[in-house]
C-alpha cells in the first residue's frame, strides 16, 4: 500500500509517500480500505510545525476518512467486510463529558493520508447512506466540531456563522436542521450568493461592515444572536461579544485569524454569556449528527477533490484559505 508520512517540518516538501506492507487486523480490529480523507486547519498545524500538542516525525498526516471495510478480526461484530464507514476523530472517546486528553490521529498513532488503516471497530462508524465516501470523509472534524458548537441551540434561536471554512458550513446547515436562524459573515458577493442558496437567512459582508458585531445585533432585534460559532480566535472574538445576547453562548472553535489580538475583559464580563471551547467531540456525537444528517439529507459542502498522488497541491490551496468548503482527497 501506498502511504504519506510528515518526514520533516515547515511545509508540503516535508510529506514523502512510501510504499508499506498491508497490515493485518487483530482482535477487535478492522482493516479499513480508505477511499477518501479530508483536510482541516489543524493538519496545516501540525505540518508547519505549531501546533500545541506535540509530533513526531515520521507519522502518518490526516484525522480524516471514509472508506469500507477489507477485513475483520476475531471477536468484531460491529461491522462486517463491505460495511461503509468513517472514523471518530478521537479514537477513544465514545461519550461523556471532555474531562480527559483522549488519543488523537496524528499525535498519538498514524493518521488516514495512506490507502490501508487498521483501527478499533469501536472507533468506526457506519454511514449515511447518501453520502459518497468523499463527503463522509468531510464529517469526523469539521462537522462534529460543529455539531458540538451548536450543542443546546434549537427552534426559534439564532445563531452567528463566521466565513466559509467546513466548520462554519456545517453549522449553517446544521442550525437550519435545527430550526435556527442563522446570521453568516463572509467577505464577497459571490460567497453571500452562496451561503443564502444553502440556507443563511442573513450575510454580512465584514469586509464592507467591519463592526460586523454590531450589525449581527441589529439583524436580531437588538438583542443579539444566541449562538455564535467562533472560529476566527482573538482577532474576531470582539466582535462576537458584540453580537451575542445576554446570556447566550460564544462557542470557542478556532483561530483561523491568528492567535493574537487583545480580549476586552470588561466586554466579556457585561456580555454575561458563556464562553464555551469545543474540543470537536465523541464518537456519540458523531452517531448522532449523522442521523440529523440522514434524516434532512445534508449533503457536506466540498470546496475542491484532489487525487492521492496529487496531495501537495492540495496541501498549497488548502493553505490559501481562499475556501468555500472542505478540501478532500481521493484515495
Amino acid at each position: 500500500m501506498r502511504s504519506y508520512r510528515i518526514e520533516q517540518f515547515g511545509g508540503p516538501e516535508g510529506l514523502t509517500a512510501g510504499q508499506e506492507p498491508v497490515p493485518l487486523p487483530g482482535a477487535g480490529q478492522v482493516l479499513v480500505r480508505i477511499r477518501a480523507s479530508s483536510m482541516n486547519f489543524r493538519d496545516m498545524a501540525i505540518l508547519a510545525g505549531w501546533y500545541p500538542l506535540p509530533v513526531k516525525p515520521g507519522v502518518v498526516p490526516l484525522s480524516d476518512a471514509a472508506g469500507e471495510v477489507e477485513a475483520v478480526g476475531s471477536g468484531v461484530s460491529r461491522f462486517k467486510v463491505g460495511d461503509r464507514v468513517v472514523n471518530s476523530f478521537f479514537p477513544n472517546w465514545f461519550g461523556g463529558t471532555f474531562n480527559s486528553m483522549p488519543q488523537q490521529y496524528v499525535v498519538d498513532q498514524d493518521g488516514w493520508l495512506t490507502e490501508y488503516k487498521i483501527v478499533d471497530a469501536e472507533a468506526l462508524v457506519a454511514l449515511p447512506e447518501h453520502l459518497s465516501f468523499e463527503e463522509a470523509a468531510t464529517l469526523p472534524c469539521a462537522g462534529v466540531t460543529a455539531w458540538s458548537a451548536l450543542a443546546g441551540v434549537g427552534a426559534g434561536d439564532t445563531v452567528l456563522t463566521q466565513g466559509t471554512g467546513g466548520v462554519s458550513l456545517f453549522a449553517v446547515q446544521l442550525a437550519k436542521a435545527l430550526g435556527a436562524r442563522v446570521i453568516a459573515t463572509t467577505s464577497s458577493t459571490e460567497k453571500a450568493d452562496r451561503l443564502l442558496a444553502l440556507g443563511a437567512d442573513h450575510v454580512i459582508d465584514y469586509r464592507a461592515t467591519p463592526d460586523w458585531g454590531s450589525k449581527a445585533r441589529e439583524l436580531s432585534n437588538g438583542k443579539g444572536v444566541d449562538r455564535v460559532v467562533e472560529v476566527g480566535g482573538p482577532d474576531t472574538l470582539g466582535q462576537s461579544i458584540k453580537a451575542v445576547a445576554l446570556g447566550g453562548q460564544v462557542a470557542l472553535v478556532g483561530v483561523l485569524a491568528g492567535v493574537a489580538g487583545n480580549i476586552d475583559f470588561m466586554s466579556m464580563f457585561m456580555s454575561q454569556a458563556s464562553f464555551r471551547p469545543v474540543a470537536v467531540g465523541s464518537r456519540r456525537d458523531l452517531e448522532d449528527m449523522i442521523r440529523v444528517i440522514a434524516q434532512h439529507n445534508i449533503r457536506p459542502v466540498i470546496d475542491s477533490t484532489y487525487a492521492f498522488d496529487d496531495i501537495k497541491a492540495a496541501w498549497v490551496h488548502f493553505s490559501e484559505r481562499k475556501l468555500f468548503g472542505k478540501v478532500v482527497i481521493r484515495h
